[in-house]
């Protein structure tokens, strides 16, 4: 069995585990969603890109949290955008640290906080519990293809 196809069945399958826990939790599927797709988008893989991929999602909570309350806190719609400004490049910047360095996984973080009206306390686990599950998604998919003893070379198109 190819990879592709491998990683797709334990995808599908702990996508539908990971809609039933979310609900059963309370947590934001559509948010875990994002931390899951956080880790497979992340350059680095395995439990350091988990790592990376979480710690980023988690610092962009942080981050929105200060763009929302720091607008609250001015006042004023023209300050606010000036705090967005200057904290988007805060969020870039952190990425000179390893473990912050995937600047994408911060952007989703603030996102997922925006979109959920700032709850965090949701935000938070959601993101975390998906990025594990994204995790699972591959490491059981890599798994489930090295034991299936048949591996599938993608067909090349040739040009003529």
């Amino acid at each position: 069995m190819s990879t592709l196809f491998a990683i797709s069945l334990t995808t599908g399958l702990l996508s539908g585990i990971w809609g039933w826990v979310s609900i059963s939790l309370g947590l934001l599927s559509w948010a875990g969603f994002l931390g899951c797709t956080s880790y497979f988008a992340s350059p680095i893989q395995g439990l350091r890109g988990l790592g990376v991929s979480v710690l980023t999602n988690l610092s962009g909570v942080i981050w929105a949290l200060i763009i929302i309350h720091g607008s609250q806190w001015l006042g004023s719609d023209v300050i606010g955008y000036i705090l967005t400004a200057l904290v988007s490049f805060f969020m870039c910047i952190q990425a000179q640290k390893l473990w912050l360095s995937f600047i994408p996984g911060t952007f989703i973080g603030a996102c997922a906080t925006f979109a959920a009206d700032g709850n965090w306390q949701l935000v938070m686990p959601s993101l975390l519990i998906g990025g594990i599950f994204g995790y699972s998604m591959k490491v059981s998919g890599l798994w489930l293809q090295a034991r299936s003893g048949v591996s599938l070379k993608p067909k090349v198109i040739e040009e003529k």
